[in-house]
C-alpha cells in the first residue's frame, strides 16, 4: 500500500498545483517582480480583421459595433473575409462597402487561420486586431488595446471576454466562472512578463510580428507564442472588453472545447522549443504549468480517483477524500441533468464545467495521438 499512498499524494499535489499552486505562484511573483506595461495615449493605424463563415445573422450587428468604436475613422479599417459562406453573409457585408468595410472571399473554405493568412497582406494598419463575427466590443475597446503598444516591448495584447448568459444555463455559468479564473491568472502573468493564453475574439498584434500559420493551427494560441519567441511581451488588457453569449448547450460547449483542445495540442507540439527553460526562462514554466499540465489534468484526476478507491481500507482520511471526490462527480452529473432540463442551480456550474473541460481534453488528446487535425468548424457549435 505504501506505493499507492505515495502515488496518490504525488498526483493529488499535481492537481493542486495546476489549479491552485500555479495561480498562487504567479500571484506572489507579480507582487515581487512586477513588470508594468508603460501605457500611454497612442493612435497608430489599425486594421480590424473578421473571419466569417455563414454569419449572416450576426455580421451586420458586429460591423455596426465596429464602425461605432471610439477610434479615429481615418486611422481604422475593417476587413471581412468570408470563408466560403453560403447563407448570404457576403451580401450583408457588401451593404457596408460604402462605409469603408473591405470585403474578401476565400474559396474553397479553409478555416479561420487560412483566412487570416490571406487577409493580413491586404491590411494596411500598423496594428492588427482580430475579431470574431459575433464579437461585440465596448466602445473604447480598441483604444484600450492599442495604448499598450506605446510600450516598445509589447508585441501582442488580448482583452477581457465577458460571457453573457441571460438564460441562466449551467454551462453558461460554468463558462463565465472559468473566464473569471483565467482573467485573474492573466493579470498576474502580465505583471510577471507575458501571458500564455489569450481570447481570439479581441486580440491585437504588431503587423510586423505576424507570421503565417498552417491552417490547422490555432491562431490565438500559436501567434502569441511566436511573438514571445521573437522577444516581445504578450499582455492582458482588462479595460478592452468583449461581450459574447456563452454557449447554452452543453453539447455545443463540449464540441468547442474538443476543437480548441485538439488545436492547442498541435500548437504546443509546433512550439515545443519554448519549453526549453534555459532559453526562455520562467515563460517555459508558465507554458508547462498553465497549458500542458492543465490540458493533461484529466490524467491526474482519473488516476487520483482510482488510487483513492484502492486506499479506502487505509482509514477515515482516504474515505473522506473519496467521499468528497464522489460528491463532486455527483454534482457534475446533476449539473448535466439540470442543464438538459433548462435551468439549474448556479452552484452546479463549476463541477459540471470542470468535468466537461477535462473530458473534452481527454477526447482531444486521443484525436491528437491518432494524428487528427481540424481547420474548419461551424460557428457556435464547435
Amino acid at each position: 500500500m505504501d506505493i499507492l499512498r505515495y502515488l496518490f499524494w504525488i498526483f493529488l499535489a499535481v492537481i493542486a498545483y495546476v489549479y491552485i499552486g500555479y495561480p498562487l505562484l504567479v500571484f506572489l511573483l507579480s507582487k515581487i517582480f512586477s513588470k508594468e506595461v508603460r501605457k500611454a495615449p497612442f493612435e497608430p493605424t489599425v486594421s480590424i480583421l473578421i473571419s466569417a463563415y455563414n454569419e449572416a445573422e450576426h455580421i451586420g450587428i458586429t460591423l455596426e459595433n465596429k464602425l461605432a468604436l471610439d477610434y479615429p475613422g481615418d486611422k481604422m479599417e475593417i476587413l471581412v473575409i468570408s470563408d466560403g459562406s453560403t447563407d448570404g453573409t457576403d451580401d450583408v457585408v457588401g451593404q457596408y462597402s460604402e462605409r469603408g468595410v473591405r470585403f474578401f472571399r476565400e474559396e474553397p473554405r479553409r478555416g479561420k487561420t487560412a483566412a487570416l493568412n490571406f487577409a493580413v497582406p491586404q491590411a494596411t494598419g500598423e496594428i492588427l486586431v482580430f475579431s470574431d463575427a459575433n464579437s461585440i466590443y465596448e466602445r473604447g475597446a480598441v483604444r484600450n488595446l492599442v495604448k499598450n503598444f506605446s510600450d516598445p516591448k509589447v508585441g501582442y495584447v488580448t482583452g477581457k471576454m465577458i460571457y453573457a448568459n441571460p438564460d441562466g444555463t449551467v454551462s453558461g455559468e460554468g463558462c463565465s466562472t472559468y473566464m473569471k479564473y483565467e482573467n485573474f491568472i492573466r493579470r498576474c502573468e502580465t505583471r510577471v512578463g507575458s501571458i500564455v493564453g489569450v481570447d481570439g475574439g479581441i486580440d491585437a498584434v504588431r503587423r510586423s510580428l505576424y507570421q503565417p500559420m498552417r491552417p490547422d493551427l490555432l491562431p490565438d494560441f500559436v501567434l502569441p507564442l511566436r511573438v514571445v519567441e521573437q522577444g516581445f511581451r504578450v499582455v492582458y488588457e482588462p479595460e478592452a472588453i468583449l461581450r459574447e453569449e456563452a454557449l447554452a448547450s452543453s453539447a455545443d460547449e463540449y464540441r468547442m472545447r474538443v476543437r480548441v483542445s485538439l488545436r492547442a495540442f498541435w500548437a504546443l507540439h509546433e512550439m515545443k522549443q519554448l519549453l526549453n527553460v534555459f532559453a526562455h526562462g520562467f515563460y517555459s514554466i508558465q507554458l508547462g504549468s498553465h497549458k500542458i499540465l492543465r490540458y493533461l489534468a484529466f490524467v491526474f484526476v482519473g488516476i487520483v480517483y482510482m488510487l483513492n478507491l484502492g486506499l479506502l481500507v487505509d482509514g477515515p482520511l482516504y474515505q473522506a477524500l473519496f467521499a468528497l471526490q464522489t460528491l463532486f462527480y455527483i454534482c457534475s452529473a446533476l449539473g448535466y441533468y439540470t442543464q438538459r432540463r433548462g435551468k439549474g442551480p448556479r452552484l452546479l456550474g463549476v463541477p459540471f464545467y470542470f468535468i466537461l473541460v477535462n473530458v473534452a481534453s481527454a477526447h482531444a488528446f486521443l484525436k491528437f495521438l491518432k494524428g487528427t487535425r481540424q481547420a474548419v468548424w461551424s460557428p457556435r457549435t464547435g
